[in-house]
């Protein structure tokens, strides 16, 4: 165990995050080797998966096994934090990827910081940051939305709350429900909004399909889809600066109510952020 994987001097253990592989085993760090040996306890989303990834290492877990998953989180949390009070270094590691994103460890970290215990993480694979990187869409700015709602009304209201969101964004999304989401893309964004679309990364049927989301969605429609997928989204595009010319009918109404045409001009031009000598002289054009 590693400095930075010790109990703290005061006697009090601590809950280490790590990333497990997101398909391709070969991805396992160094680190989470060692501490998948050594941990006094290893929490694990599912135990079988857990043990299929201990095998598929070649090591042996001698700490204690606890399944901590999405079922039993709200009661197990306690129980995990009076262990690592004690002194025990926990690992936490879900099915595929960083537990707490879009994983159970949330609940566990939130607690933990409440009552002051130490929590570090074993940076690992990210489902996210892989198909965001493999996207081809702009990687500066981006938000990540997880699983849409199932409800096809519900799925559809939070893409209408996200049809002006300029991030790229990062979505989940189960085999069976990639047409349907893509669909709801196809309405909520339109036709030409951009798309990848991220299959099974890391594993030996990688698959990215990139292209604008009517050609995406005409794919789903004729192919079974299979595998772990996360879809990126484009953001919307910039909207068109003002133009002085569009806040003409907003001067002529203020001055049809009775105010004087600069006085008209400067009101309009302050609430819509534009020049007021370009405002002027476009209401003086449209006089003449």
């Amino acid at each position: 165990m590693n400095e930075q994987e010790k109990p703290d001097s005061a006697g009090r253990g601590q809950i280490v995050l790590a990333g497990t592989p997101i398909g391709n085993i070969g991805d396992a760090s160094t680190r989470l080797v060692e501490l998948l040996q050594t941990a006094d306890i290893v929490a694990a989303e599912d135990t079988r998966r857990l043990h299929k990834l201990l095998n598929a290492l070649g090591i042996t877990a001698t700490g204690k096994i606890i399944s901590y998953h999405e079922h039993n989180e709200a009661t197990r949390t306690a129980e995990l934090l009076e262990l690592i009070r004690g002194g025990k270094t926990l690992i936490m590691v879900t099915d595929a990827g960083m537990p707490a994103v879009s994983d159970p460890g949330f609940r566990l970290v939130e607690a933990a910081v409440e009552d002051g215990v130490v929590v570090t993480a074993i940076p690992g694979p990210s489902a996210v940051l892989t198909a965001l990187a493999l996207s081809g869409l702009p990687t500066d700015r981006f938000t990540f939305e997880g699983f849409l709602p199932r409800k096809a009304g519900e799925r559809s209201a939070r893409l209408s709350d996200l049809a002006d969101e300029r991030r790229t964004m990062v979505f989940f999304e189960a085999p069976h429900r990639l047409e349907p989401m893509l669909r709801a893309l196809h309405t909520s964004f339109g036709p030409d909004r951009r798309v990848a679309v991220c299959r099974e990364l890391t594993k030996l049927h990688e698959e990215v399909l990139r292209g604008p989301v009517r050609e995406l969605l005409e794919w789903a429609e004729t192919s079974e889809v299979r595998g772990e997928i996360a879809v990126v989204v484009a953001g919307a595009p910039d909207a068109e600066p003002e133009q002085a010319e569009d806040h003409v009918a907003a001067v002529n109404e203020l001055i049809s109510q009775g105010s004087r045409l600069k006085d008209a001009v400067a009101a309009v031009a302050a609430d819509a952020r534009i020049s007021k000598r370009e405002l002027y002289s476009a209401v003086l054009a449209a006089r003449s």
